[in-house]
């Protein structure tokens, strides 16, 4: 996303190009804040590990999937989007490789949510046959699908790739754009149709997940289950609509474009920001601090910790 932000830039805005300052300014504050949501993912990640109870949770096992996930995405979109201004040209097969990497990532979050709600529904609607279902062998052999299926749209587009163009092509230098490493009508044919099929799957998934844990709570004559329920199930449906901010980024630059054409640039890196950036630290805050066991697991082992660092030394 972060190359299809600097490729708009590119193309729309002609001669309009970044002062030094400027361009030095954007790169430090998408630096900075790629550092912090990753530090406060890491204390996630840290706080899972932490306790053997979250490593045999199926829930657990799945939402910290999505924050490595999140962070590895974060990682390469930030990379990118910093070597854009400091290498032009870049090695297309290296480029070849991050771009893989940050499409793999990116197709995986939804589909990790999607999983997270089924989860959520075998919990409510089949109990008592949660603990059989959702083993953690079975989790991760889930998480080694989702890594499948998130990866076959890169794995076409790099098949595609191959049988269209020469091997010297992967030898040269290119503007690290998906314009130019992949540039074929039929690489946007197979962007287009991945993101219809996995989207569509999942906003099912949600859909048909809420309306029968829903159900199932109010059949319970339980109003505090149906409240929770609803919620749980909402979150991954707040969750989703955030990732999906970012399939809308083009339309807001067509929409603003004839109006700012002159802080086009700024329009741009800001749009980036808050459609790209920002939901992969609010994602999975939301979720963690829901769960009041994470939260107090937090609380107490870094808490413990800084008490450990301030004795020692003394």
């Amino acid at each position: 996303i972060s190359l299809l932000v600097k490729n708009w830039e590119m193309n729309s805005t002609n001669l309009i190009v970044d002062s030094y300052e400027e361009a030095f300014a954007k790169n430090i504050v998408i630096v900075s804040l790629g550092l912090i949501i990753n530090f406060i993912n890491g204390m996630l990640m840290v706080t899972f590990f932490s306790n053997p109870m979250f490593s045999r949770d199926s829930r657990y096992i799945l939402y910290i999937h999505l924050v490595f996930n999140d962070m590895l995405m974060i990682c390469i979109s930030v990379t990118l989007y910093v070597l854009t201004y400091v290498s032009p040209l870049v090695n297309a097969s290296l480029c070849c490789v991050l771009v893989f990497l940050g499409t793999t990532t990116f197709m995986i979050t939804p589909l990790n949510l999607a999983g997270m709600a089924i989860e959520r529904f075998i919990a409510i609607c089949k109990p008592l046959h949660h603990s059989q279902i959702c083993t953690p062998r079975r989790t991760h052999i889930f998480i080694c699908l989702l890594w499948v299926i998130g990866a076959i749209r890169s794995i076409t587009d790099v098949i595609i790739s191959l049988l269209t163009q020469p091997v010297s092509f992967f030898r040269s230098f290119i503007p690290c754009y998906p314009n130019y490493l992949f540039p074929s009508k039929s690489h946007q044919y197979n962007t287009t149709a991945s993101q219809v099929i996995c989207m569509s799957l999942v906003w099912i998934i949600l859909i048909y997940t809420y309306c029968r844990v829903l159900f199932t709570a109010r059949k319970a004559d339980s109003k505090g289950s149906a409240n929770k329920a609803r919620s749980t199930i909402l979150l991954h449906g707040v969750q989703l609509l955030l990732c999906m901010l970012s399939y809308i980024t083009p339309f807001m630059f067509m929409i603003t474009t004839p109006f700012f054409r002159l802080h086009q640039t700024k329009i741009t890196f800001c749009i980036y920001l808050f459609t790209n950036i920002l939901p992969r630290l609010l994602s999975p805050l939301i979720y963690g601090v829901r769960d009041q066991k994470f939260v107090k697991q937090m609380k107490e082992y870094f808490t413990c910790n800084i008490v450990i660092v301030k004795i020692v030394p003394s």
